[in-house]
């Protein structure tokens, strides 16, 4: 006998309008599939941009009917609906170098407690928009010589930012609180000749969220005068 998938939404009517937390749960368990290397970046960009604009249970159900359920439940969630736990298999990088070239730490990391970056006419990005967090508290310490590096934060994690420039700049406007519980990223160091600019940034799927409930608000606000 065929195995069937468990009926989609509450009394088995996949026609029901999906959540914003329905969307976050199929998210999790996407996330997760690519943290263990069942899905590439691009397979988990195109599901992730699925997710976002289902409307029905129907169309949120097959996005994930070949993946497992994460066994152990998903954290609680914060505004952001980020798993910042690590992930096994994942790279952890303790520090970059960048000497007349670059280096850059992107995508799906683990980021250890502490990182150390260093530049001499070369340039570094950190990214941590996509990064899970082995401690609650991440220390950046960069050293920028005739150099750069830029470090990207997401929205909701709080930043420290209490480095030196000399001929040089230390960029602190980025320093702020971020959403209870989530980590910290602390960003310490030197700039001679050089620079460090911390920016934040929305995670690519809080950007697709907020143009999809931008698309929906709209649409509802058209429709009465087109119908």
């Amino acid at each position: 006998m065929t195995n069937l998938p468990e009926p989609a939404g509450p009394s088995g009517r996949p026609e029901m309008r999906a959540a914003d937390a329905d969307r976050e749960r199929a998210a999790h368990v996407l996330r997760e599939a690519a943290g263990e290397g069942r899905l590439t970046l691009e397979e988990l960009d195109e599901r992730l941009d699925a997710v976002y604009a289902a409307k029905t249970y129907a169309e949120l159900e097959p996005i994930t009917r070949d993946l497992p359920v994460p066994g152990s439940p998903a954290p609680p969630a914060h505004p952001s609906g980020t798993d910042y736990r690590p992930v096994d298999g994942a790279p952890s990088w303790r520090g970059g170098i960048g000497i007349m070239s670059g280096f850059r730490r992107s995508g799906v990391w683990n980021v250890p407690r502490r990182f150390a970056a260093f530049t001499f006419w070369g340039g570094g990005k950190i990214d941590l928009r996509e990064a899970r967090f082995t401690e609650g508290e991440v220390t950046i310490s960069a050293l920028a010589v005739m150099g750069g590096v830029e470090v990207i934060v997401p929205d909701d994690l709080s930043v420290h930012v209490k480095g030196l420039g000399i001929m040089g700049g230390f960029d602190q406007r980025a320093s702020g609180p971020g959403v209870p519980g989530a980590p910290k990223v602390v960003v310490r160091g030197l700039a001679f000749w050089g620079g460090v600019n911390v920016k934040r940034r929305a995670r690519k799927q809080d950007k697709r969220l907020r143009k999809e409930m931008r698309r929906r608000e709209a649409a509802e606000i058209e429709g009465p005068e087109t119908s």
